[in-house]
């Protein structure tokens, strides 16, 4: 059981609002979700009397993790070199809006597509640690528009890997919001896994995740408001 989940979450109000259990009033109809991580609030968008998508609001502030595994450990039960790794102001880091992921920078789409866990070594170096699943990102995205690519990880929830995943969307606003990283927009990326056959699962791109006509797409609100309590004490928790 997860205490939050972004895609359940925001395919829920829209599902409801598009049964008609959810009166619909104006362009934005605001509800809230009770769920394990506290009241989740979440904004359904109206067009012509119709739900097209729902945005939802983190409710924990994020939480930065301890010290994570070396570069050296990540890249072996990544099977990549520490040389795939970013370099510069992104390194990894542990950090949670109410399910810890670590965040990996890699350098570019090759190092990410590479990227193949080695289970043995996820069991020794990651199933312990605070925060057990894995979200690589590289800012070399395929698509224009698009600032980041990233795949997840996560055998701690018997999940090899997930093409789309609200939680880390969500975390990911707070991990870019760190202190010294500068957040000046609401960063779109595009996720997808790595096929057998050397093609790409397209989940949905711009940050959001499209099914037929209508989408439901994690909120970057986070993001602002990472970026307006970085500047105070209580800003964010660190472990």
């Amino acid at each position: 059981e997860l205490p939050f989940a972004g895609h359940p979450t925001v395919g829920s109000a829209y599902v409801l609002a598009a049964l008609g259990d959810i009166t619909l009033d104006g362009d934005d109809t605001p509800i809230v979700f009770e769920e394990g991580v506290g009241p989740v609030p979440v904004s359904i968008h109206v067009v012509d009397g119709r739900p097209v998508s729902a945005t939802l609001s983190a409710a924990q502030m994020p939480e930065i993790g301890p010290e994570p595994p070396s570069v050296v450990k990540l890249a072996a039960l990544l099977s990549l070199s520490p040389d795939d790794f970013a370099e510069g102001e992104l390194t990894p880091q542990a950090v949670s809006c109410g399910v810890p992921f670590l965040f990996v920078p890699l350098r570019n789409r090759d190092a990410l597509a590479r990227a193949s866990l080695e289970t043995s070594l996820w069991k020794e170096v990651l199933a312990n640690y605070w925060a057990p699943h894995l979200f690589l990102l590289t800012r070399d995205p395929e698509r224009a528009g698009s600032d980041l690519r990233a795949r997840m990880f996560a055998p701690a929830m018997g999940i090899a890997e997930d093409p789309a995943t609200g939680a880390a969307a969500t975390a990911l606003g707070g991990y870019l919001a760190a202190p010294r990283r500068e957040v000046n927009r609401h960063p779109p990326f595009h996720r997808g896994a790595r096929l057998r056959d050397g093609s790409t699962e397209h989940p949905g791109g711009g940050g959001r995740q499209t099914r037929g006509r209508n989408s439901c797409h994690p909120c970057w609100r986070l993001i602002g408001s990472c970026r307006s309590m970085r500047d105070r004490d209580s800003g964010m928790r660190r472990r």
